[in-house]
This record gives structure tokens, sequence and C-alpha cells, in this order.
């Protein structure tokens, strides 16, 4: 019988199991899958926490329905029943800017204007940086190669709309510097829209009136009545069956013969394939011993830290709040990058009279400890909202080194590693690392690996 580990069991590695159970299932194919997972738990930072009547989130609260390997993989664990979307709001976010919160403009393309109406009359902007932006409808187009994302945006809609659009809203998806985050690897459809259209208004335009439809029941986000652990807790059950060793860390590889043999303080164990779902940097260090030059490519990923603190309070004496929440600009003084009304976004998640709120941290304002975290958080939400009711729960969640930074040249870095990875017969490398950091890539990333793996161990003869 045919042996497969896989290292890590966050959603990477869950939907790697998944799929490896799945495929040999339907071709007959004899295989034992071993999960080892070093934390005592499943799912990484997927974790819905049931404080009491509460229920939150310490890492991503939703997908995007646009990119649909998430919902698929929900569907097969008979779960599309409980997909739900974001309450209606209007408007659903703002940006703090001069103190105020201001709606984004209609219209979004990601991060790109794409009706010229909202972009006239939104206050985000100075008459100037509105002038500014619509140059792009005259720009030539620039260089194909890669380049900064922060650059890029202000090459073509100029400095206002990166600070005061673009910025909070990419650093409140991949965190870091959203300066620093190579446009190739982050946003491949901006930098094609520049190719095809030459105005990304324009591009962006035509792009947005073929999407529409896409946002099933109104909404452009899901989640799950219950949260995203749901998904955590059906393919637990998959880990379940196929073999998973909690508590569990792999310590050293060694590959002999076209085998691969796994050393940890639970023992040692051979395998035919080998998974690793684990972060870039430790795959860098278990293949180190074994391929110094792929190794040092995986180290080059850099990641951040990110944290979440969240706060119940009661309703009534709480300032008014629309929408499901802010992002700040630069320059606000606030080290949160954004505040998220979960109770307002998602319906179940606190009891009538009650308001969930989430603070998000990245970089150096994830790097406090617990209490300073907490505190910040509060002091940073009444400078938004003005003074706010002792709270009365609060949750931090810490992710040290939980977010990879996409730098310039990261396409590059990812092919080379996958040339490496191909001198190695039955090993994948899948995660947030490589090929995109939200959940929808990172469930394709963990099944395609495991797709690969079925197809090799599917073509050797029977011994």
């Amino acid at each position: 019988m045919n042996r497969v580990a896989v290292v890590g069991g966050g959603m990477a590695g869950l939907a790697a199991a998944h799929e490896l159970d799945r495929r040999a299932a339907g071709l007959a194919l004899p295989l034992e899958v071993v999960l080892f997972e070093a934390e005592p738990r499943l799912g990484g930072k997927v974790r819905t926490v049931r404080a009491g009547p509460y229920r939150l989130e310490a890492g991503p609260d939703a997908v995007v329905r646009y990119k649909p390997w998430f919902l698929e993989l929900v569907r097969e664990l008979g779960l599309s029943g409980d997909v739900v979307g974001t309450q209606p709001a209007r408007p659903a976010a703002l940006i703090v800017k001069g103190g105020r919160g201001h709606p984004l403009p209609e219209g979004l393309n990601v991060v790109i204007p794409s009706k010229l109406g909202p972009l006239v009359r939104t206050p985000l902007l100075s008459p100037l940086g509105k002038l500014r932006a619509a140059l792009d409808l005259f720009l030539p187009r620039g260089p194909e190669g890669d380049e900064p994302f922060g650059a890029f945006v202000q090459r073509r809609l100029g400095r206002e709309v990166w600070e005061n659009l673009a910025a909070p809203l990419t650093g409140g998806i991949y965190g870091g510097d959203p300066y620093e985050l190579s446009t190739l690897a982050a946003f491949p459809m901006l930098k094609d829209l520049e190719k095809r259209h030459r105005s990304l208004i324009l591009g962006s335009l035509h792009a947005m009136r073929k999407r529409r439809g896409s946002r099933e029941g109104g909404s452009l986000f899901a989640s799950l009545r219950g949260g995203l652990g749901r998904v955590v807790e059906a393919l637990t059950r998959t880990a379940e069956r196929v073999g998973w060793r909690p508590n569990a860390p792999v310590e050293r590889l060694e590959h002999d013969e076209g085998r691969w043999r796994l050393y940890g303080p639970w023992g040692s164990e051979g395998f035919d394939a080998l998974v690793l779902a684990a972060p870039a940097h430790a795959a860098g260090e278990l293949l180190g011993p074994l391929d110094p030059q792929l190794a040092a490519l995986l180290r080059e990923i850099p990641y951040g830290d990110t944290a979440t603190v969240t706060l119940a309070f009661a309703e009534e004496p709480f300032p008014k709040v629309s929408g499901h929440g802010v992002l700040v600009a630069a320059g606000e003084g606030s080290r949160a990058r954004g505040f998220t009304w979960l109770s307002r976004k998602w319906a179940g998640r606190a009891p009538e009279g009650k308001l969930l709120v989430r603070a998000y941290f990245s970089g150096e304002g994830a790097s406090a400890n617990e209490e300073e975290l907490a505190k910040t958080a509060i002091a940073d939400l009444e400078r938004i909202v003005g003074p706010v009711p002792e709270p009365e729960g609060v949750w931090v969640y810490r992710w040290a080194a939980g977010m990879p930074q996409y730098t310039v040249g990261h396409l590059d870095r990812v092919r080379r590693i996958e040339e490496g990875v191909r001198r190695w017969t039955g090993l994948e490398l899948a995660g947030a690392a490589y090929r995109g950091v939200g959940l929808p890539e990172v469930v394709r990333d963990g099944r395609a690996a495991a797709a690969r793996i079925v197809d090799l161990l599917a073509a050797r003869p029977l011994d």
C-alpha cells in the first residue's frame, strides 16, 4: 500500500488530505494518508471561537465568491446549505480620513475605480487628486515587468488614490507594507487591464460589467452559519479517518531511493510521497540538509506578524456605527489597520443588544503582547468613533510570522522553487506562501498538490 505524509494541518494540509482520500477512493488506489500537525488542533488561522453567546473568528472571517475553490470544497463537505452572505449594509465599508469615516466609492474593481461619478464625488480625494486620477484615461501603458504595487497605483492614478484608497484596502488583505507588494503576484489582473485597455479605469469598467451576477444573494463575501470553523470541523473528520497525528512536529527528513522518512519526537516513519503544507520558512528548515539551494529560495519569502482583537460591547451606550466596518488611511495615528462590526456583518454572531467589534493588526503593529494589543485596539477605536463603554469581553489572537509577503519578484521565486521541487520524486509544496494568500487559493493549492501525488502513485507499477 502506498503511504503519503502531509505535514501541516492548516487549510492547505487539510485540503490536501481530503483530496488524497477522495481521489484514491475514486481510483480504488490503496493509499494510506497520515497528517502531521505540531499543534493540538487543525485549521491553522481558520478558527471559529464559541465564547458564551458570541461566535467570533480568530483569523479570516470570509471568502470571496468569485474565487470558487473554497465554496466548491464546502459543497463537497455537504455544507452548501449553510453558506451565507453578509447582512445588507449601505455603504458596506468606510475609510477613515481626516478623523471621519467616508464611504468607499462605488464600483471599485479590486482597488481601482471603475466609475467616474463616485470618484468625482468622494471626499477621500482632493480636487487635484481627482484630476490626477482622471489622467489614467490618457496615460500610455507602463512597463510589463513587476513593480511595487504602491509605485504601480501612483504611476497610474496618483498619490492620493494610493494613500487614501488602495493602501488601506490592500493593507487589510496582505498585511505588512502594501507599497512593497509584487503587482504581478498580488494583482496580476490590474497589470493585465493596463496591457489590454491601456487605462485602468476603462479596463476596470469593462471588467465590472462582465463580473455582474457573481455576487450571489447581493453579497461579494461568503461565510457559513456558525463560522468558517465549520469547514475545519468537517475536514477534521477526514483527517481522523485517514490518520491525524496532533502534537506531532516533524523535525527531520531523509530521502532514499524514492522514499521519504520523517523524524520527530514521536519516532520515524517511511512514506512514498510527501506534501509539505507548512510555512515556507519551516519547509526550508526541513529541506535544508537535503537541498540547500531549494531551502534558500524558500527562506527568501518574507513573513509578517498578524493579530486580531475582538471586543464585545453592549450596543445601547456604544456610539452609532454604520456598515460592516472601517479601514484606516495613512496618517491617522492608528496602529490598527481597520475595524469590522462583526455582529453587523454576519447574522448570529452576538445576541440582541450586543455588538462584536474586531480590530486587525499586521506588521509591526501586531508585534505587541496581548494586553498591549487590547489597549491599543480600544484606543484606536475611540479615536475613530468616540468614547466607548467598558468591553464585556476581549479576545486576542496573535499569529507570529503568520502572513507571507509577496514582494517584487515573488513569481520568479515561486518558479524557481517549483523547479527545485521537481528534482525530488514524490515531493509537493502547498500553502499561502506560493500562489495566493486567500482561503480559496490555499484550498486550490492543497488540492492540486494532492492530485499530482495521486497521479504519480497511480502511474507506478504494482509490486
